[in-house]
């Protein structure tokens, strides 16, 4: 398999989808939640790419602060993505698979490979995305229809 696209069109999903409930989340009565969830993904994104490439203050970046203002989602939620996207961009199938070292949340050394690190990233956005879906529909809204199928099936004739 050929991980690096398959790592790329799963960020490419993500970004479509999340971009989809930030409109939605723009509508809501009630957005503190959701935008704390979203502002997580994109910290997410920030705190294991400072781990990949060796950022001494990863370590210290948090998981869930900073929270962000909801004007503010978009342009972070790109910034987040684009770091990956260049990182994935600059990497061959064999970098991928080759463990990183990097300081866990206990401070001791831990390692990983980037290809887990971005699987686990699209996973978990997958995982907040329905928690925001159902944000959405407790709010009296109807979520946009985010399955991956819907991307790929066709109707015949």
């Amino acid at each position: 398999m050929e991980w690096k696209r398959y790592l790329i069109d799963t960020f490419e999903f993500n970004d479509r989808t999340n971009r989809k409930l930030l409109d939605m989340i723009g509508l809501l009565p009630e957005q503190a939640e959701a935008v704390r969830l979203f502002s997580h993904l994109i910290n997410s994104q920030y705190k294991w790419m400072a781990r990949i490439v060796g950022d001494p203050k990863s370590a210290e970046m948090d998981w869930w602060q900073p929270v962000y203002k909801y004007n503010e989602l978009e342009e972070k939620w790109e910034d987040s993505l684009k770091v990956w996207m260049d990182y994935l961009d600059s990497r061959s199938d064999a970098d991928l698979i080759e463990d990183v070292e990097f300081t866990g949340y206990d401070g001791g050394r831990w390692a990983a490979k980037p290809l887990d690190i971005a699987l686990q990233l699209n996973y978990h956005s997958i995982h907040h995305r329905a928690q925001i879906q159902t944000i959405i529909r407790a709010q009296g809204l109807t979520p946009d229809f985010v399955d991956y199928i819907g991307t790929k099936y066709r109707k015949l004739q």
